[in-house]
């Protein structure tokens, strides 16, 4: 008999104690392992836990790393996991594409994943009248867990339609595991729910009268990846885990690059791809704007962000943000001095940051267009995408707008 309690207090993430054989890494190192199975249920996610343990520990073994033993240190918690790959502290992480995601752009190379990308869909009941998320206005919705990757990729699909979950919906309902929602929608305290494609699925293959609404875009499904800076044979590695996994996993492995993870790198917590009143511009067209002296580039970062790269000819009026990242941001706890964008309403302004995650300048072309400009540009790749175009950048102290 499957016992549910159990799975709860065992280990849902682990740490692997390996050591390691002289030609592969320092002899007697440590490689820690951080495995986070996913939530689609409490059975599943142990099936899955255990599975990966084992694809790992083989390709370890092949790679000449020997005495691994599984310590149980917390249960299942996306949130901590997430927090300890930001702070770098695994070397071997084994997830979610958005675990995965974030591990990619704080230090680790992705090394495989499984053949079965994972998509995210709004579901009601057939005889529901709703049929798009647009006619989800005002309705109920039912969620996995916050740092789901459910939640992750419908919360950033109604963040890049300039929106949020808390703003579409009257309510939201949020559970431990995605199977629960089929009985939210069947008592009716729901309206929509949000699950993986294959939880959707076998819900359909099981008869249930249910329909998909919204979908969102493909992202890869678990995955491996590894610290950029470990002693480890990546290619070999590589191999020996995907060799293993027909066997344990039940998938076929595809390759992997860091590309993969793009789409589910800019979702979350990042700004919205489009703003209302305003003309969202690429590097180049800066680049042409500028050479044309049609606008005026407004650096909203502060100044040591501008001290070690702007845009050329840019004028620094930092934002100062203290309101979430979020499109419901509450200006009125920030700083921008709009004054400071001068007298002409209708001159061309160019607002940029530090790239899509960077709010400020997003917050500050809000600003500017609720001061009544007309003429309003924001960039949202800032200087990352501009230093990516090859374009020139400067150094040294910011030009400050006059008071």
């Amino acid at each position: 008999m499957f016992d549910s309690s159990r799975v709860r207090k065992s280990a849902l993430y682990l740490i692997l104690a390996a050591s390691m054989s002289v030609g592969v890494v320092a002899a007697h190192a440590d490689v820690t392992i951080l495995v986070n199975p996913g939530d689609q249920g409490e059975q599943s996610r142990a099936s899955v836990l255990t599975s990966w343990r084992s694809a790992v520990e083989q390709g370890l073994r092949k790679q000449r790393v020997s005495d691994l033993a599984a310590s149980p240190i917390s249960p299942f918690d996306m949130t901590a996991d997430l927090s300890a790959v930001r702070a770098r502290v695994p070397d071997v992480v084994v997830g979610p594409s958005h675990l995965i995601g974030s591990a990619v752009r704080y230090g680790y190379t992705p090394v495989v994943m499984v053949d079965q990308p994972s998509r995210a869909v709004m579901v009601t009941m057939t005889s529901s009248d709703i049929g798009s998320f647009e006619q989800s206005v005002g309705k109920r919705l039912g969620l996995p867990e916050q740092d789901s990757l459910v939640t992750y990729l419908i919360r950033g699909e109604a963040t890049a339609a300039n929106t949020t979950l808390k703003r579409q919906f009257s309510s939201i309902y949020q559970t431990r595991f995605q199977d629960a929602l089929l009985i939210c929608l069947q008592l009716r305290r729901c309206d929509v729910v949000a699950v993986e494609r294959v939880v959707f699925d076998r819900w359909v293959a099981a008869g249930n009268p249910v329909k998909v609404i919204m979908e969102s875009h493909e992202a890869p499904g678990m995955s491996v990846a590894v610290k950029d800076d470990l002693k480890l044979n990546v290619d070999g590695l590589r191999s020996a885990i995907a060799e293993a996994m027909p066997g344990t996993v039940g998938a076929k492995p595809a390759t992997v690059t860091r590309d993969n993870f793009t789409y589910v790198s800019t979702l979350g917590y990042f700004t919205p791809r489009a703003l209302a009143n305003a003309k969202v511009v690429d590097a180049n067209t800066v680049a042409s704007m500028l050479r044309g002296k049609q606008g005026r580039y407004i650096d909203t970062r502060n100044n040591a962000e501008f001290n070690e790269g702007h845009v050329p000819g840019a004028t620094l009026i930092p934002y100062v943000e203290k309101s979430s990242k979020d499109p419901d941001f509450n200006a009125a706890v920030d700083e921008f001095n709009v004054a400071r964008l001068g007298p002409d309403k209708g001159a061309l302004l160019i607002f940029g940051c530090n790239g899509p995650e960077c709010w400020k300048s997003h917050k500050a072309s809000i600003a500017a267009i609720k001061a009544g400009y007309t003429n309003v540009a924001w960039f949202r790749g800032g200087v990352p995408e501009w230093r990516s175009a090859g374009l020139p950048i400067e150094t040294g102290d910011p030009l400050v707008a006059n008071p």
